[in-house]
């Protein structure tokens, strides 16, 4: 499916929730946060900040808070959508427009609201830097390709590291080798040019 652009293209793709979402939407319109397109979705901000997102699948239509885990859920309505992969977004669904009880949806809204103020995010974990030892052979075998890779900042050098780690077989770890040394004595990263 194409990103939509605007909130209108994305409900125009989702038409058998647009009930529930022009509802949400309104609801959400009534707050102080700004409308915001976010990878192809309606997403709503305090300053920078995502605070929730509308979404529609088949059979639901539901909202994202990005630092769910923070809200009290009385209601007991928010789910956790990965359990074991989400660490901070929940999420709150509706399969009809008789399930949206908006003076509940705005009281979860306002804390929402308040907690992003406060600063209670979801920091990223920080994954460690592992270097294969094909990589590390490669690095000790070159002053030069080392000092490259030093210079790269530590998301550039992770993406490398895991890129050769991740390979199974031996061959596939070589072909892999060969074609990043290139990259990092030019000080480019792996992904740069999809970003």
């Amino acid at each position: 499916m194409k990103l939509a652009k605007t909130p209108e293209e994305y409900f125009e793709a989702t038409a058998s929730q647009l009930d529930i979402l022009e509802k949400l939407r309104s609801i959400l319109l009534n707050t102080e946060l700004v409308e915001k397109m976010k990878w192809g979705i309606p997403t709503y901000c305090l300053g920078n900040k995502n605070v929730v997102g509308i979404g529609a699948f088949k059979t639901y239509a539901g909202l994202w808070f990005f630092n769910g885990v923070f809200l009290k859920d009385e209601a007991k309505v928010l789910i956790n959508a990965q359990e074991g992969k989400t660490k901070g977004m929940r999420q709150w669904r509706f399969t009809s427009l008789e399930d949206l009880n908006e003076p509940l949806i705005v009281s979860y809204l306002e804390e929402a609201i308040q907690n992003q103020r406060d600063g209670k995010e979801v920091k990223p974990e920080k994954k460690p830097l592992i270097i294969p030892d094909e990589l590390k052979e490669a690095l000790a075998s070159s002053s030069q390709l080392s000092e490259s890779f030093e210079s790269l900042s530590l998301s550039c050098r992770r993406e490398y590291a895991e890129y050769v780690l991740e390979a199974k077989r031996m061959d596939t770890k070589q072909k892999r080798l060969e074609k990043i040394i290139p990259m990092i004595l030019e000080h480019v990263g792996l992904n740069d040019r999809y970003r």
